[in-house]
């Protein structure tokens, strides 16, 4: 009888320091590794190597990690932000002198024989610190909206700079995304996007007379129009945007035209059409379509994917998996990671709009724009729809970092559910 009425207390004392913690965001991203596993695996079936396994150590080393983050509390974190935001900095800072160098960028640290890639926790460095940041103070001011910027700045060029282009795009959606949950108008992140709209539409609508014209004008026009309803300074802060505008309509012109080689033009058009150069740049592409095609709905199964088995997609196993995904479990499996990656969206956003501070509700919009981004840009470039820029998709192509660091911003946002109610004294 002693055994009886003790057993089930201790079970419940070990359960209760995550009695609270989201469930469905812990399962949805394991059962992700897994398929990650199994899809690298067919994809190295016959190319001579084999790195599955290591995905899954990853995956488990990065569960374990999660469970415990959400066991802490995530608001200690507030007191540790300038540091979290140094080191984030100064491990950047490191790669440029001592990092390793591969595929033409040097990104990569070497740890006791473990290449480490800084740029990936740097997203959630960056994260916590401008969560941290929102949450002494709204950005519904210009002042604060700037600060922010500034701070977010100096990670975002040291990451450019390795070079990592796919990596500064994914910490600059981290930014207005949790700018625009901080409160930021969301005219202010209009403007702050605006120079690079324009010098895209510049370049594409400037050859087009007559109705190219027309749409460039409205576009400045729009522009202008936002800038007298939200900025402070009717004349000014109307003219300012603009020209500025304006400028980068030019400067971007002046680019394509007379900076820009015509490889490199060739590499940012390619995903438009792909056929222009099917043996060169255009390859990649080519077969990443025609290996997502060729599933069909049910797919080929698995491995038995001819453009996986034979090895036509170069860099299958990492930033390209999803042609795996597509090849051999077909639309039915497609449409399956794509419900499974709305399904932690979705989670992420409940968490964020039940947390009980500004703290934690940031934090977890900051997890739920880095993985939007990386899922919809990855997505889109396996089938065509945007350039190939190297942004992982989260949880299922290889790379330690990615998935430890992954995992490490799930268990912080699942800190912020485990501890949504107020303590009671």
């Amino acid at each position: 009888m002693f055994r009886k009425s003790v057993l089930p207390a201790r079970f419940k004392h070990w359960l209760q320091p995550w009695q609270a913690v989201d469930w469905w965001l812990f399962a949805a991203p394991v059962a992700l590794t897994i398929l990650g596993g199994i899809m690298i695996r067919s994809v190295e079936l016959n190319a001579g190597w084999a790195d599955w396994w290591r995905h899954w150590i990853t995956g488990s080393v990065g569960l374990v990690l999660a469970l415990l983050i959400a066991r802490w509390r995530y608001d200690q974190l507030l007191q540790w932000k300038w540091i979290i935001y140094g080191i984030t900095n100064a491990s950047l800072l490191l790669v440029m002198f001592v990092g390793r160098e591969e595929l033409g960028a040097q990104r990569w640290i070497n740890i006791f024989g473990f290449n480490v890639q800084p740029s990936e926790f740097a997203k959630l460095g960056m994260i916590i610190t401008i969560a941290a940041l929102l949450h002494e103070r709204s950005a519904s001011t210009i002042p604060m909206m700037v600060k922010v910027l500034v701070i977010a700045a100096v990670p975002w060029v040291l990451v450019f700079l390795e070079p990592n282009l796919g990596t500064s795009l994914v910490f600059g959606s981290i930014t207005i995304g949790m700018l625009y949950w901080g409160n930021a108008n969301p005219g202010w992140l209009l403007l702050l996007v605006s120079p690079v709209i324009s010098a895209i539409l510049f370049n594409v609508l400037l050859p087009i007379w007559g109705i190219g014209i027309f749409i460039i004008a409205l576009w400045v026009a729009f522009i202008g129009w936002t800038a007298w309803k939200t900025l402070p300074w009717k004349t000014y802060g109307t003219l300012v945007p603009v020209v500025i505008n304006l400028i980068a309509g030019g400067l971007g012109r002046v680019l394509w035209q007379y900076v820009l080689k015509d490889y490199q033009k060739q590499r940012i058009t390619m995903f438009m059409n792909p056929d222009q150069d099917p043996l060169g740049g255009g390859y990649h592409l080519i077969q990443s379509r025609i290996a997502i095609g060729a599933g069909e709905f049910w797919g080929r199964g698995l491995y038995k994917g001819t453009q996986t088995q034979l090895n036509f997609i170069p860099e299958q196993h990492t930033d390209f998996i999803f042609t795996a995904i597509g090849e051999e479990l077909g639309f039915i499996g497609s449409v399956a990671v794509l419900l499974t990656f709305l399904l932690i969206c979705f989670r992420l956003l409940i968490i964020a709009q039940n947390a009980k501070d500004d703290f934690g509700s940031l934090l977890a919009i900051g997890v739920f724009s880095m993985i939007v981004f990386q899922v919809v840009v990855n997505v889109g470039m396996t089938i065509n729809l945007s350039p190939v820029t190297g942004i992982p998709l989260p949880w299922l192509s290889f790379g330690n970092a990615a998935l430890l660091m992954n995992f490490l911003a799930i268990g912080l946002v699942e800190s912020v559910s485990n501890f949504r109610q107020r303590l009671k004294f």
